[in-house]
């Protein structure tokens, strides 16, 4: 079983592509042919050593995958052998809240995660996926998908003919813009590239905005939404953008903390809180309920998840300079098993 290792904090030259025995299935297990797999901002984290990982021994990176279950072990019952499932970005958050407990070893950090022909799995750490979805495309719902379904419909609890603001043009983001179009929500969404915004357009979006020819572009998301602000904002930003995110959203709304592109230092105001009776909500991905809710709404909706660019897995140090790079709309894909 071949599968790329990375050693947190040696950098994209490090992937390293390596050989192993397949592992044998516990009670419970099954054996997934991996198909594809999505890349996300965190897996760059990875590579330069600003993540969450604890660990200097070299790692299989990778959250999110997609494939074909090939093998079932003793006591499985949850699935068949054919069956096409993705991975759940948490092996044990299954439902219910997050605690430490059911949020350890997040596949691709500290545990070995996806980024191989084949992985081995709990029958409870993966969910079925939209049959109209090709690989590449249902390799986007683990993280990026769960995530901005978290943000919108769990933690900010958006009803139709509400609004949202969209920070980027990047995974979470436009899958946040496919999800809240498909809701029938009010979308805003920035970006520097006028390119991009108008793809953003085509995809739906109600308004968009540059932010390097509108630098306060707070100012603009407020005259946008007749001096309001928006019910929620996807924050994805971090340093630099979540005073001018606080400062978009209308009273009551919901800043969403999703990452920190920019890095997650600076500063904000908490008075702009209190007065606006705003709240501030990291969020965590999300947990394999929420994976199965999207995988239907998705299902029934028909949405087509935006893949920027496919890598064969040869190509995966490629893959990863070119998400690096910023240059992407929407996800980055590797495939790996045809």
């Amino acid at each position: 079983m071949k599968a790329f290792r990375i050693r947190s904090g040696a950098g994209i030259g490090t992937l390293a592509l390596s050989e192993s025995p397949s592992a044998a299935l516990a009670p419970g297990q099954v054996r997934v042919k991996v198909r594809a797999v999505s890349l996300n901002f965190r897996d760059l984290m990875i590579a330069d050593g600003s993540y969450l990982a604890d660990s200097e021994n070299p790692v299989i990176p990778g959250s999110d995958a997609v494939g074909e279950i090939v093998e079932v072990g003793p006591a499985t019952s949850r699935w068949r052998v054919g069956d096409r499932v993705a991975t759940s970005f948490f092996p044990y958050w299954h439902h219910g809240a997050a605690t430490p407990h059911n949020t350890r070893d997040a596949l691709g950090a500290v545990a070995d995660g996806v980024l191989a022909e084949e992985i081995v799995i709990s029958e409870d750490s993966v969910f079925a996926v939209p049959e109209h979805l090709d690989d590449a495309q249902a390799a986007t719902l683990s993280c990026a998908g769960v995530t901005a379904w978290n943000a919108l419909f769990v933690e900010a609890k958006l009803q139709p003919g509400q609004s949202v603001l969209l920070l980027g043009t990047g995974g979470v983001s436009i899958w946040g813009l496919q999800l809240a179009k498909a809701a029938g929500l009010e979308t805003i969404i920035t970006s520097s590239s006028d390119d991009k915004l108008e793809r953003a357009k085509a995809l739906g979006a109600s308004a968009t905005i540059n932010y390097r020819t509108h630098p306060e572009w707070q100012d603009e998301v407020r005259k946008l939404s007749g001096g309001r602000g928006v019910d929620a904002v996807l924050e994805v930003g971090g340093k630099g953008t979540l005073q001018r995110s606080i400062d978009a959203a209308a009273m009551n709304g919901t800043i969403a903390i999703i990452g920190g592109v920019s890095g997650f230092a600076g500063e904000f105001n908490p008075f702009s809180l209190i007065t606006g009776a705003k709240r501030l909500s990291g969020i965590f991905v999300g947990s394999r309920g929420m994976g199965e809710d999207l995988s239907r709404f998705v299902g029934v909706n028909k949405i087509a998840p935006v893949v920027d660019r496919v890598f064969d897995f040869e190509q995966t140090p490629a893959a990863y300079e070119y998400l690096k790079s910023g240059a992407h709309f929407g996800k980055v894909v590797i495939r790996v098993a045809r």
